[in-house]
């Protein structure tokens, strides 16, 4: 039997009949785009999560683009971005015209450094840029610093967009990432903890203009109809197939996210003895997007990687090359200190399979390949 890395048939197996249900409705109503199930799937986020404000969109990167969008980020303003993480947290910067600039990340938690913002802080105005955002990611499931970072930003006039794309509905000393920063995104590409089965994707606020602003900007820039433009906007909303999806994903959410917990606690008691564990910080509960092993050396990691596929184990290196490597990247600014820690993580991390139906029984073989 194949082991899965994430393991979507599983989840769709159990939920299947009232995804056929679900999805009928939306049929039957004919109403594709932004009909009912998506404005009462947008409810049911703000519940989950605290935040007063749900507007959904087509993509995580879309969200984070009208977060920036919305927030007048342009031309001139730096955006404070972690280097280890996916493109998409640094790309929608140059696409509202504004600069990113890398941060590094800490060792353990693999998430912003709040003293390497500082720095980055200075070098950006010493370019002459205006400070204007910070993004800190919640990697892998688990929140960023919060209560280090959000008033660094204050400190010097900036916004926090929080990108929960891995780490929607993480618990943060008892709040839930959604509700934590000024505008917080997420996406429900399909491998995400809450998935759909397509593109889709969410922004969060307590700002009552923001959230009018935002829902403006995602149709076009409508006023008080879609044939009224009254600014510059693009074209990202959810499928109503995807919110109905979405609605029977969601009322299982919870139980999924401690299910995870389970096997990462399995992983936890099996690895920790011959391998480096991820680190959870008191008060924080991640939603395990990913469960990543650090390894010793590239070697090391290579080594294991070639056993467990040997044995039939998926493994995934998230991320090879740090952004502020990368040909599209290279030449914006970052941490005049380097960003050292995300150089060295993308050599050594390896993720192993991880999801909600991952039993017992797969995670001793799994265990036992790489234990071998």
């Amino acid at each position: 039997m194949s082991i899965q890395f994430i393991d979507l048939a599983a989840q769709q197996a159990r939920l299947r009949s009232k995804l056929d249900v679900a999805i009928a409705r939306v049929l039957d109503e004919g109403q594709y785009i932004m009909g009912p199930d998506v404005a009462r799937f947008e409810r049911q986020l703000s519940a989950f999560c605290g935040a007063k404000h749900t507007l959904s969109c087509a993509n995580g990167t879309d969200a984070l683009q009208l977060a920036l969008m919305a927030l007048k980020i342009g031309a001139g303003d730096a955006v404070f971005v972690p280097s280890f993480t996916f493109a998409a947290t640094a790309e929608v910067v140059p696409l509202v015209n504004a600069t990113p600039v890398f941060v590094d990340v800490l060792p353990d938690t693999f998430n912003m450094d709040p003293e390497s913002l500082k720095r980055a802080i200075v070098h950006a105005k010493d370019e002459g840029l205006r400070p204007a955002c910070v993004i800190p990611v919640d990697l892998f499931g688990l929140s960023a610093d919060y209560d280090a970072i959000i008033p660094i930003a204050r400190e010097n006039g900036m916004s926090v967009i929080g990108d929960s794309a891995q780490g929607f509905g993480a618990d943060y000393h008892g709040r839930r990432t959604g509700s934590l920063c000024d505008i917080s995104t997420t996406s429900f590409f399909p491998a995400k903890p809450l998935g759909c089965y397509g593109d889709g994707g969410a922004i969060f606020t307590d700002d009552d203009e923001l959230a009018k602003l935002i829902d403006s900007l995602r149709v076009h820039g409508k006023g008080e109809h879609k044939y009224q433009n009254t600014r510059i906007g693009v074209n990202s909303r959810l499928d109503t197939l995807q919110a109905a999806i979405l609605i029977e994903k969601l009322a299982v959410y919870e139980e999924e996210i401690e299910a995870r917990q389970v096997v990462a606690d399995r992983y936890n008691h099996a690895l920790s003895n011959r391998f480096e564990t991820p680190y959870i910080p008191d008060g924080l509960k991640s939603v395990w997007a990913q469960y990543t092993l650090k390894l010793a050396s590239a070697a090391e990691r290579d080594a294991l990687q070639a056993k467990a596929k040997a044995a039939g184990v998926p493994t995934v290196v998230y991320y090879p090359l740090p952004l502020h490597k990368q040909g599209a990247y290279s030449g914006y600014p970052g941490d005049p200190a380097g960003l050292k820690v995300s150089e060295d993580l993308a050599t050594r991390v390896l993720s192993l399979p991880m999801h909600p139906y991952l039993t017992a029984d797969v995670q001793e073989r799994i265990k036992d390949a790489l234990l071998a």
